[in-house]
């Protein structure tokens, strides 16, 4: 028989579940659409070639590229650009001036009158305005002339003919230079040293104002209705149409998602998809660190992730065929629901949402939705102990994803025409398809070798055909079962572990007895014992091969595996003490081979698998005692699992010496209240 657990894999989970994880990755970006949303292809002055067209929102008619630009730059033609004064650039000039007058040989020997009129040119032409020679003529070349001087908050609109380039400065006090005085001795003091550009160019606030004013030329030159009529097959795309189209086309793309470099919208598409599965792999890390090292589980729900993004690329890429609200999105949280947990469902369901959502153009509609059916899905499955709960869930979504899309639509048109009764016809193909999700666990269970709630249940059924077959052929078996199953179900909840998954174990652990049930004391009666007269090497093996006969037995009726689990290891690999001790008594000093008088194991390794081990040792060994006090049921469930633990059954098993010492408490407190002492009633006395 194959001892468990199995050899670890080739690939360590510290890189398998990374890996994973990146496969994802790169499929849901593989399915990611790359088109705009925008399907028909359509040409000036020919026939369209689809159906009749309608417009399914309100969208502006938005003018051509060309037509646009050319009012822009109509209007532009009587903008006016700013400038700034700079007053530093003055008072530099004239001190440098200043200076010079004392300093510099030529206009050190100037007359003083001659000092006096440079000085008042230069401040003159400094008050007028000095600017370049590019900013002039550009300003001139305008069509209105003028130009904005800013000072603070206030901008004062002023004609260029107001102001001088440092050439016209020169020639204007050249020009105005009193006939009193020589013309040659001004031009020899070299006047251009100190014209200087005051009137600077502001070119952040200009493009500000600039984009301001072009906002004046609308975009577009109309608007189309929801629902207007726009072409039917076989008409002639007419200029006028053909502007329509463009924008209906221009509308879809921007409501798409998608921008004019492919490149960028790639790239956006990569960091969304590496941030929403980043944060769910590091929900499991840190989280749910065991699902995290549970493959399978891992492996599952990335699956279903994959799955559901995968759909919702097809509905969008072949919008004809089906709508998107036809894939039942409410099956991820309630499979995830069913073999995991509550918070781990809706999370996955979270990031399934996210990334479909992403795909549509009417992504918060979507998102507002699906996630309220996903939030009821969860409460709905919140005690999961029946398949009907499955069905029942099922019309609870049908009426969540009604109410919430009639309360969105009305919320946001404000208007109950608007509303799509075709959507209701959808909702109705998404309840059939969540209606039979509980096929879904089923062949889930069958492919993952998971095991539910609703099938713990159905498997604990004391009425089951085989478990009636055990209280039938082996009764005092099937009596210890369910007193250990109690036992081990109370131990489960105080140290967290599985009480379900242990309870149904524990109904099903001995089931091997009832290939020769008269061969265990529990059903035996005082008169009667087969063992008389058989050597101990037989009897150790008949009671030995009650593992191996419930193996097969469990096989054969298809149990799951993780309940053939405590069949292989509520002995574990110990002994039939009672036969081996008997045997070494009955041979002394002679050799004995072990391995007759060894159970297969393995020994436990799930806390649920040692806790049955504990149990069933301790049910059965309580039995012996002469009398029940609470020192006496203390010292034997003390003694048979300190016995177990320092004899190492429990190495392999996830359980913490702080968990063995609250289960022991559990075993003693059970057991005081099953074997209580009765109440001597006392007799009536005559008088």
């Amino acid at each position: 028989m194959n001892k468990r657990p199995k050899k670890k894999l080739s690939i360590k989970t510290s890189y398998f579940i990374p890996g994973v994880f990146i496969l994802s990755v790169v499929l849901i970006l593989l399915v990611f659409p790359r088109s705009s949303g925008f399907k028909y292809f359509f040409t000036e002055g020919k026939p369209w070639q689809y159906e009749l067209l309608t417009a399914s929102t309100d969208f502006p008619v938005y003018k051509s590229k060309e037509e646009l630009k050319e009012q822009q730059d109509s209007v532009l033609r009587y903008f006016e650009e700013y400038f700034v004064i700079d007053d530093e650039i003055e008072k530099t000039a004239i001190a440098d001036f200043d200076i010079d007058v004392n300093l510099d040989a030529y206009l050190s020997e100037l007359p003083i009158e001659y000092k006096s009129y440079l000085r008042k040119s230069l401040q003159k032409a400094y008050q007028s305005g000095i600017m370049s020679s590019d900013d002039y003529d550009r300003v001139f070349s305008s069509e209105a002339q003028t130009l904005r001087i800013k000072e603070g908050n206030i901008a004062e609109s002023r004609s260029i003919e107001d102001f001088n380039t440092g050439r016209l400065a020169y020639e204007k006090i050249i020009s105005e230079i009193p006939e009193s005085m020589d013309d040659l001795l001004i031009k020899d003091a070299n006047i251009n040293k100190y014209i200087r550009e005051n009137v600077i160019f502001d070119a952040s606030i200009t493009e500000k104002a600039r984009n301001e004013f072009i906002q004046q030329v609308s975009p577009s030159r109309g608007m189309v209705q929801a629902g207007e009529r726009i072409i039917d097959r076989g008409e002639i795309v007419t200029p006028q149409i053909y502007e329509v189209l463009n924008s209906l086309k221009r509308v879809t793309e921007e409501r798409s998602g998608k921008t004019d470099n492919r490149v960028w919208m790639i790239v956006g598409q990569v960091i969304l998809v590496l941030v929403l599965m980043g944060s769910f792999y590091l929900f499991l890390l840190f989280f749910r660190p065991s699902e995290y090292k549970n493959r399978q589980h891992v492996m599952f729900m990335l699956l279903l992730i994959v799955t559901f993004v995968t759909l919702t690329a097809i509905s969008v890429r072949f919008t004809d065929a089906f709508n998107v609200y036809i894939i039942p999105y409410a099956i991820v949280t309630i499979l995830i629901r069913t073999f995991i947990d509550s918070r781990t469902a809706l999370f996955a369901s979270l990031i399934t949402i996210i990334l479909s959502g992403l795909m549509l153009p009417f992504l918060f509609e979507f998102i507002v939705i699906q996630i309220t059916v996903s939030m009821t899905s969860v409460f709905m499955l919140k005690e999961l102990t029946e398949r009907s709960q499955l069905i029942r869930s099922s019309f609870f979504i049908l009426l969540t994803y009604s109410l919430v899309y009639t309360g969105l639509t009305l919320h946001m048109e404000r208007d109950i025409s608007r509303i799509d009764w075709y959507m209701f016809l959808y909702f109705l193909i998404n309840f059939i398809f969540i209606m039979f999700s509980y096929s879904l666990v089923y062949l889930i269970e069958k492919s993952f070798g998971f095991i539910s709630g609703v099938s713990l249940v159905e498997l604990s059924n004391i009425n089951k055909p085989l478990l009636k077959e055990l209280s039938e052929k082996a009764p005092g078996t099937f009596q210890h079962s369910m007193q250990v199953s109690n036992l081990a179900m109370e131990a489960a909840e105080k140290i967290g572990a599985n009480s379900s998954l242990i309870r149904t174990g524990a109904l099903y652990h001995d089931i091997g007895k009832m290939v020769n049930p008269a061969f265990f004391t529990e059903n035996q009666t005082p008169s009667m014992n087969p063992h008389e007269g058989l050597p101990f090497e037989e009897s150790a093996r008949i009671i030995i091969n009650h593992v191996r006969d419930g193996v097969k037995i469990a096989q054969k009726h298809n149990l799951p595996k993780q309940i053939i689990e405590f069949i292989e290891t509520h002995h574990g690999t110990s002994m039939p003490k009672y036969f081996y001790i008997s045997w070494k008594n009955a041979n002394p000093g002679k050799e004995i081979n072990e391995d007759l008088f060894k159970y297969p194991g393995p020994n436990p390794f799930t806390k649920e698998t040692a806790i049955l081990m504990m149990a069933d040792t301790v049910e059965a060994a309580s039995r012996s005692l002469k009398e029940y006090t609470e020192e006496s049921i203390r010292t034997l469930v003390d003694t048979l699992i300190d016995n177990q633990v320092s004899e190492g059954y429990f190495k392999l098993a996830p359980i913490t010496f702080k968990d063995v010492e609250t289960v022991k408490n559990v075993f003693v407190e059970k057991l005081k209240i099953i074997y209580h002492t009765r109440i001597v009633y006392p007799t009536l006395k005559e008088e």
